[in-house]
């Protein structure tokens, strides 16, 4: 703007009003453009980040309206819902407890106080906002939204969600360095240009001198310095790479918008460009790698294989009876049965639902079995423990103890079983066919649950409610009802997905809660270990024996390991904590409560949207809406492309900014004048800040990324292939331009025409012929490191409109808008020229990749060579 004053104040006082406004003018009208376009993009991408925020936001859960239980979005909750609570819950609204078991509350949010607070029936107010620590209820809504004691807060504080990335760091940084190379630089040339034109050697279009001492005009002095401050101010423009962060937030808000429609929702901008840098993932494996639809196959009871498993006749009596009390009370599922002949509605957990349906195939009536006996006490099952119970009050005060969590553990704690004669034998000698069982079950793929109960004498159940409320449930003694095997079949493709990842030299690690046997099956289908071979130790370990490792030998097996079974929260926190101090960059999948360790310790927490608890999915920096094992493929495929489109456009600005930077400051100082002007060059960096961001940070991820390794931490961002394409671009373009502003009135058979028309001409030539360099080096900066820079191009539809846009405008400005930017109208030789100057950059760039360079950093090179 202050080269745009000084031009309109120089041309009305020398041309007048009529003329004289059209330099300062045209170089205002182009900086407000340039102001208009960048503050419209922005406004457009934080309107973007709002819409993703409120998604962030935008909760699922569970109501119970009419008996029945229905899904519904926290936004349509109502006053009057039942919400079920569990472990890892967000309470959605403010309301009351009616029922519940070991329930306890992190208000931490609300209140400060980092202690959990137990919640019955004598206190049973719920704060929207909190956390569910541990146990499981139901509520009843009696507030929500604005009213609740969450919603005052909120509306009384403003959020901050402006974020800047790692990469927006560095990239601002570049820009204020190369920034003041510019203004250094600009300040040079002034001083240079100054010495000269008062020294008199500045001279005018028609060869006189512009300054001689004592005889020029105080005015026209006052006029020369003007206009020599404004060849200053046009250098330290086309110096400054204002564009480069607005390709950042354009690159992010472009991949975060596809991510979503890939079934990824970014929680943290920098996770965007993290994930290009991941070496390994260590993945869960039900519902990620598997499709978490659990079917239950098959079923051992006393002793036997009850083929099919639903066939009730083959259970004894008493068996069935107590499996199907143990199903009802010792779960967080439900099943409604609609009028008619409809078939069971069964919701829960994947696999609380597996097993409900085999209670109901076997016959059982839900609301019946729930209402004959009371729950006196409940041990809510987590991944540490691995299984869960409940004590239950029967109608003749008996007292029955329920378990059911995974096979081998529940096993363990047995010492008899009921046998097909519905007889109560000691376990004793008997262990080795039920593990037999397990055994076979888990060779197949399948998850194997064990379902046990013992009965228990009344006197010895705690009868003040706060012992209650911390008494353990009796875990020995047990009796073994019923070892199932559920099947949760691969997810499709998921194998591909694993292949991909390990082409793109990332390790796919998969750490489960499942048995050993029962991971390693799954781990041959999902491809994560090649074949039978490949399934011994370190390679497939179990969670204990890591966590019995020293420090220094978990971090040396952690590099070995590809499965681990059988592990815990801790175990798995342990790993990433081994892996990250090898030098991985560690992308975490998890979705219970205990993972948030975990997700937090991680470089990238990927969070499961349909299984992952509230608690994963706020220390998580993705949520997976899908959960599946694929889309995790395509978020680092998105990361590499943010950190390569990125690239591509750093690239592209400056070829354009050294080649104009160089042109403008040997003319300048050679001869006193510049070839590109303000307006032209406001107008090039208009392409370059706008439309260039635009045209490359959009640029879809290709599979080509996924076939060359991670992006280094520590990685440059002016890769040595990026020095090696910009240098060759940017030379070819000064040398050639700077030939046509020395020679060009000789080369162009200009030297009859008049002197200030020739020169025109001449600059009109430099000027359109640079623009084009730029149109097609967009091609070139497309692909840096590929030979074939046209692949793919047509099916970028932005790409191409931005390029043939760009090449519109510049024929208006040539045709029609000369006035405006010092430039004539050009015959079709002089175009042709131009576009033949331009149109050498892409063989140019062929052969420029043919030349092999040190894929290491200059500097690390260099230093490498003189040691």
């Amino acid at each position: 703007m202050i080269a745009a004053a000084a031009s309109l104040g120089l041309g009305i006082k020398t041309q007048g009003i009529k003329e004289g406004w059209y330099d300062g003018g045209s170089i205002a009208l182009a900086v407000i453009i340039v102001v208009i376009v960048t503050a419209t993009s922005d406004y457009k991408q934080s309107l973007q980040f709002q819409t993703l925020n409120k998604e962030k936001q935008n909760i699922h859960l569970e109501v119970v309206r009419g008996g029945r239980r229905l899904g519904v979005l926290i936004f349509d909750l109502v006053v009057g819902d039942v919400v079920p609570l569990k472990s890892g819950d967000q309470v959605p609204a403010d309301g009351i407890l009616i029922s519940g078991h070991s329930l306890a509350i992190d208000e931490s949010s609300m209140t400060g106080e980092s202690k959990i607070v137990h919640k019955d029936l004598k206190a049973p107010f719920l704060m929207s906002g909190c956390k569910v620590g541990e146990g499981y209820g139901t509520m009843l809504v009696t507030s929500v939204g604005i009213n609740t004691e969450w919603g005052l807060l909120m509306a009384s504080i403003s959020e901050d969600n402006v974020e800047e990335t790692p990469l927006q760091v560095r990239l601002n940084e570049v820009t204020t360095f190369i920034g003041g190379v510019g203004l250094g630089v600009a300040l040079a040339v002034l001083v240079v240009l100054l010495i000269r034109f008062f020294t008199g050697h500045t001279k005018n279009p028609d060869g006189s001198v512009q300054f001689t001492a004592g005889k020029t005009k105080f005015g026209d002095t006052i006029d020369g310095a003007i206009k020599i401050m404004a060849v200053a101010v046009t250098i330290v423009v086309v110096a400054v790479p204002e564009g480069l962060p607005l390709a950042v937030t354009l690159t992010l808000a472009y991949s975060m918008r596809k991510m979503m429609a890939d079934k990824a929702l970014i929680r943290r901008l920098s996770a965007c460009e993290t994930m290009g840098s991941a070496t390994t993932i260590c993945s869960d494996k039900t519902g990620t790698l598997t499709l978490n639809q659990m079917t239950l196959v098959e079923a051992y009871v006393g002793a036997r294989t009850i083929d099919p498993p639903d066939n009730s006749i083959l259970l004894p009596p008493n068996v069935k009876s107590l499996l199907i009390e143990g199903i009802v009370q010792n779960t967080n599922g439900c099943v409604f049965m609609p009028e008619g002949s409809r078939a069971a509605e069964v919701s829960g957990s994947p696999t609380e639902k597996a097993i409900l349906q085999w209670g109901v195939n076997l016959g059982m009536n839900f609301d019946t079995v729930k209402l004959d006996s009371r729950i006196i006490h409940a041990s809510q099952f987590n991944s540490e423990k691995k299984r869960g119970g409940i004590a239950l009050k029967l109608p003749d005060h008996q007292v029955h103890i329920h378990w059911k969590g995974a096979a081998e553990i529940v096993l363990a704690s047995c010492t008899k079983y009921i046998d097909a004669n519905d007889h109560l034998v000691p376990l004793d000698g008997n262990e080795v066919m039920f593990k037999k069982a397990i055994e076979d079950m888990a060779a197949g793929s399948l998850r194997c649950v064990a379902i046990a109960y013992r009965s228990y004498e009344m006197e010895n159940v705690p009868t003040d409610e706060e012992e209650l409320a911390h008494w353990n449930i009796p875990d020995d003694d047990l009796v073994l009802l019923a070892i199932v095997g559920l099947k949760d079949p691969c997810r499709p493709r998921v194998k591909d997905a694993v292949q991909l990842c390990t082409n793109a030299g990332v390790k796919v690690r998969m750490v489960t809660g499942d048995n050993l046997q029962t991971a390693r099956a799954i781990a041959l289908e999902c491809g994560i270990l090649a074949s039978d071979a490949d399934a011994t130790e370190p390679n497939l370990i179990e969670g204990k024996k890591f966590r019995a490792l020293s420090e220094v030998q978990r971090q040396e097996t952690a590099e070995k390991i590809s499965v681990m079974g059988r592990s815990s929260p801790n175990d798995k926190l342990l790993l990433v904590q081994a892996l990250r101090k090898r030098g991985h960059v560690v992308a975490v999948t998890g979705d219970g409560t205990n993972d948030a360790p975990a997700l937090h310790e991680a470089d990238i927490g990927l969070a499961m949207g349909v299984q992952g608890t509230e608690v994963a999915k706020e220390s998580s920096d993705i949520i997976i809406l899908d959960d599946n094992f694929a889309s995790v493929a395509k978020v680092i495929q998105w990361g590499r492309s943010v950190y390569a489109n990125i690239q591509k456009f750093i690239q592209f600005q400056l070829t354009v900014n050294v080649a104009a930077l160089v042109i403008n400051v040997v003319a300048a100082v050679s001869s006193g004048d510049v070839p590109l002007n303000a307006v032209q060059l406001l107008w090039v960096n208009l392409i370059m800040d706008t439309l260039g961001a635009l045209a490359l940070a959009t640029e879809p991820p290709t599979d080509f990324l996924m076939h060359r390794p991670p992006v280094g931490r520590r990685e440059p961002l002016i890769k040595n292939i990026m020095w090696r394409n910009l240098l060759i671009q940017a030379l070819y373009q000064v040398a050639v331009l700077l030939v046509l502003n020395f020679r060009g009135r000789s080369l162009l058979v200009l030297e009859h025409d008049n002197r200030s028309h020739a020169n025109k001409e001449k600059n009109t030539l430099i000027f359109n012929a640079f623009v084009l360099c730029q149109i097609f080096n967009e091609f070139n900066a497309r692909k840096p490191d590929e030979i074939n820079v046209f692949k793919g191009v047509t099916k970028n539809h932005l790409f191409m409109g931005i390029v043939g846009l760009t090449f519109v405008l510049q024929v208006i400005i040539i045709t029609f808008l000369g006035k405006f930017t010092s430039t004539v109208r050009l015959s079709w030789k002089l175009w042709f020229i131009s576009i033949a100057i331009a149109f050498i950059s892409w063989p140019l760039a062929v052969i420029g990749k043919l030349i092999c360079f040190p894929k290491m950093p200059w500097i690390e090179f260099l230093a490498r060579r003189r040691i």
